[in-house]
């Protein structure tokens, strides 16, 4: 209802007209970790493994290789922004080798575990001026550690993200990198604490106008889904997709109940 609609907008669709959205500027949600909020939703089936597989892509390979996604997380999504040498170009996994912004995270808190400059940002200018297919839309996170009050060391991370094609992604989006700041929680033994997320730009396709007024109209499951880590793992990069798993989300009871929608994407 208060959302403006686009004049120029850069993504076509397949058929090549343009993809039109409704969008609104400027928000955040945040979720308390250690009360079990979470940012899934049950009004359509959400792609959680997938969404770890690309995480662990970007971050933990480091890689910008569309065959590696595909072949080792079975995932396809990003085919659509293959650069013509099934690469997406020099973002995303590859600005992670190039800057070994993991590593220098790791190191950093380690070192200084009161600081409040551990972040890592894929938005590097220099990078863009190499072809690229999409510039990073999920591209900066920050991390803080809080000593509760309770004795417990605590991760609190935050995510900024300038665009967010929320009927297909919104959701995907803070999942995968939840599992990022348990990830680098149990690397650090800590515990995770704060998720908060902040959007610039939040969007909804004109062709997704329907699908989403479907969702509106269903009925969600009610769940308390967690991430759940191998127990006998810590360090960040020994960690493979059977480590990792959401649990407490009925993903068959909601694909039943509310089955899945398909979106026309905006390239």
């Amino acid at each position: 209802q208060d959302g403006c609609w686009d004049q120029n907008p850069r993504p076509k669709y397949d058929d090549g007209v343009p993809a039109h959205t409704l969008s609104y500027n400027h928000g955040m949600c945040s979720y308390d970790l250690t009360k079990g909020e979470s940012p899934l939703v049950t009004l359509r089936p959400i792609a959680v493994k997938s969404a770890i597989g690309e995480l662990l892509w970007i971050y933990q390979d480091a890689s910008n290789d569309l065959d590696v996604l595909k072949d080792k997380y079975g995932v396809t999504w990003w085919d659509k922004w293959d650069i013509g040498n099934r690469k997406i170009g020099s973002v995303y996994g590859e600005t992670v080798r190039n800057y070994q912004l993991v590593e220098r995270l790791l190191d950093g808190m380690i070192k200084d575990p009161d600081g409040r400059r551990h972040k890592i940002c894929l938005w590097q200018e220099s990078d863009f001026e190499l072809p690229h297919g999409l510039k990073p839309c999920a591209y900066e996170t920050h991390f803080n550690i809080r000593h509760g009050k309770d004795g417990i060391d605590y991760l609190d991370m935050s995510l900024k993200q300038r665009s967010s094609d929320f009927a297909t992604a919104g959701c995907i989006n803070q999942t995968q990198y939840l599992v990022f700041q348990h990830l680098i929680a149990r690397h650090l033994g800590l515990i995770p604490g704060r998720f908060t997320w902040f959007y610039d730009n939040i969007q909804i396709y004109d062709r997704h106008i329907d699908n989403v007024n479907i969702m509106l109209g269903r009925e969600g499951i009610d769940c308390k889904p967690e991430i759940w880590l191998n127990p006998d793992k810590k360090d960040f990069y020994d960690f493979t997709m059977d480590d990792i798993k959401v649990v407490g989300y009925p993903r068959k009871r909601v694909k039943e109940k509310n089955p899945q929608l398909t979106f026309d994407l905006g390239i």
